[in-house]
């Protein structure tokens, strides 16, 4: 499995590879592959048609993210479109790349199309929708910072090691995480709930904010920890001087690219 990796060596170590996933209307790609190269890894930014017209490979890879923003103008529904490319067009290097224990990670927009997309949650195997991200029950979109409660025990690789919740922005129209009660149930108990709202804002069920895959290598969320690597962006950062350097998002990438370093 590791030994098809192709990884690139700085300074005679490997490097980890991460693609930072866009399609039309995306527009956190940018502030993603900052934060990893912040967290250590290397990142090509790619449009999705590069993958499925095989100008690039998630073989070239260890982590892919699908960042936020609008793929496709949310026609249909959020995220509804990139996910239908992701499922008829790279279901199966997907699913190669996620059984081989690479990372996957979607915010926002990219957490909405995995779950369309049936990356997230994959009870029943990828490729079959078992949740959604709906209107938010306001009815409105919503752009403010929340408090989040890191509610994983251990199986998201992601967060592995975070001890307290963090503070980040949400941007969204259609993050109300919806499933059936046997599917939260399920989320649940296998410990695949990773954040949840200290005040719930868009009507998620269980406050849902962010969950992952049974093995903890597939993690989405609707907030965006890219938005905050760096006390510079905490609304807060001209009055607050106890603030560290690093933002409360930073982690996240830091796991992610630590994990893949061992694969």
């Amino acid at each position: 499995m590791a030994e098809n990796f192709r990884l690139v060596k700085r300074h005679g170590e490997k490097m980890v590879r991460t693609l930072v996933l866009r399609a039309d209307g995306t527009n956190c790609d940018e502030e993603t592959a900052h934060a990893f190269r912040i967290a250590g890894s290397d990142v090509s930014v790619a449009h999705i048609n590069e993958l499925i017209q095989r100008k690039k490979t998630l073989e070239d890879f260890q982590i892919v993210a699908i960042p936020g923003g609008f793929a496709h103008g949310d026609d249909v529904a959020s995220g509804k479109i990139l996910a239908n490319l992701i499922r008829y067009k790279l279901s199966g290097d997907f699913v190669k790349f996620i059984e081989s224990g690479r990372l996957v990670i979607g915010i926002c927009n990219g957490f909405q199309a995995i779950v369309k997309a049936g990356l997230l949650p994959a009870f029943g195997g990828f490729g079959k929708q078992e949740a959604t991200l709906a209107a938010n029950d306001g009815g409105y979109f919503i752009d403010k910072w929340v408090h989040l409660r890191h509610v994983n025990k251990g199986k998201c690789i992601f967060t592995k090691g975070m001890k307290n919740g963090i503070f980040v922005p949400i941007n969204h129209g259609e993050g109300k995480f919806i499933a059936p009660p046997e599917i939260i149930r399920k989320l649940e108990e296998n410990d695949q709930v990773v954040f949840t709202y200290k005040e719930n804002p868009n009507g998620s069920m269980n406050s849902i904010a962010g969950i992952c895959n049974t093995e903890g290598n597939v993690f989405g969320l609707m907030p965006h920890p890219e938005k905050f690597v760096s006390k510079y962006t905490h609304p807060f950062w001209t009055r607050d001087r106890s603030l560290p350097e690093e933002g409360d998002g930073l982690a996240i990438f830091r796991n992610a690219v630590s994990h893949a370093k061992k694969l």
